[in-house]
């Protein structure tokens, strides 16, 4: 399963799919405090990705991958 959802924090490991996307929408306007571990994130699928711009959740992992960690930081920080 590419997101796991503990208590306050939502884990995205590998490729998150679009269909992801809907559920992560759902437990982050469930949880407004809960928090992003991107730790092993590989590529959000845009959906996914048009959620974490959105609602902009704090990140309490950043990608290991250092190329998915810049370009996901800028893009967040709208630095497209």
């Amino acid at each position: 399963m590419p997101i796991s959802y503990k208590k306050t924090v939502a884990v995205l490991e590998g490729h998150c799919a679009i269909e992801e996307a809907e559920t992560l929408l759902s437990w982050l306007l469930e949880h407004p405090r809960g928090k992003l571990n991107l730790k092993r994130l590989e590529h959000p699928h845009t959906a996914v990705l048009q959620v974490m711009m959105a609602l902009r959740p704090e990140v309490s992992a950043v990608p290991e991958q250092e190329e998915v960690a810049t370009w996901l930081q800028a893009v967040m920080n709208g630095r497209e």
